[in-house]
This record gives C-alpha cells, sequence and structure tokens, in this order.
C-alpha cells in the first residue's frame, strides 16, 4: 500500500508528476476524439457533401 501511495503522491505534489498527469489526460482525450470520429464517420457514410463541410480524415483530393 505504501507503493501505492507513493506513486499518488509522486503524481499530485512532483513537478515530472503532474506534467505526467497532463500528457496521459491529452493524450487520451486524442484518441477518445479520434475513435469517435470514425464511428462517426463510419455511421453516417452516405451523408453528401456540401461546400461547408469539412473532415478530420478527409479523403477526398480537390486539388
Amino acid at each position: 500500500m505504501q507503493a501505492i501511495g507513493d506513486f499518488f503522491a509522486w503524481l499530485f505534489s512532483d513537478r515530472m508528476g503532474v506534467i505526467c498527469l497532463i500528457l496521459g489526460g491529452i493524450i487520451l482525450c486524442l484518441i477518445i476524439a479520434l475513435l469517435m470520429e470514425r464511428k462517426t464517420k463510419q455511421r453516417y457514410f452516405n451523408h453528401e457533401k456540401t461546400d461547408d463541410d469539412w473532415g478530420l480524415f478527409d479523403d477526398d483530393d480537390e486539388e
């Protein structure tokens, strides 16, 4: 139990621990956003694109 207490003390009181906590949260949110974007793209695959539409995974080359 002491190891768990030491880990949480390091995570919230040490500067490097707080940086790891923040970076871990950013990476977790990025992964969740990418997964949700892919599921939304699969669900609405027959949506006709307009000039105002944009996508994170835009496969159309308009060059």
